[in-house]
């Protein structure tokens, strides 16, 4: 099995940094993005397999990111991990075709399931 190319946008560098390390060590290829920018300059660059967004960020927030992704590369799933989001964020970012949302803290190992689930699923949409 190929590496899975993950991306991780989180605004909280410790945390995505942290995180990005404990993946690697279960050999999952992570890339990094600070802001929605970033990730979507990323994005174009080099499709990811999957992509962890977080929602609330400086500039373009992870909702509109988690559009543009969907538009432009239909077959990158996307998990929405945040600490900022309620039922009304949920809603619209499964309607705008997230993978899934989860809230920080998230258990690791119940991460790991959601992406490997998520990989699964690439290239299967149309």
């Amino acid at each position: 099995m190929r590496e899975i190319k993950l991306l991780l946008v989180d605004d909280e560098q410790d945390f995505v940094e942290t995180l990005a390390e404990r993946l690697r060590l279960r050999d999952f290829g992570s890339t990094v993005a600070l802001d929605g920018e970033t990730a979507l300059s990323i994005v174009e660059e080099g499709v990811p397999d999957v992509m962890l967004l977080d929602i609330m960020m400086p500039g373009i927030n992870g909702l509109e990111v988690l559009e543009r992704v969907k538009q432009n590369y239909p077959g990158v799933q996307v998990i929405i991990v945040t600490g900022h989001g309620g039922e009304k964020e949920k809603t619209q970012a499964m309607q705008l075709g997230a993978f899934a949302y989860m809230t920080k803290p998230v258990d690791f190992e119940t991460l790991i399931i959601t992406v490997m689930a998520a990989y699964e699923q690439v290239g299967a949409e149309p």
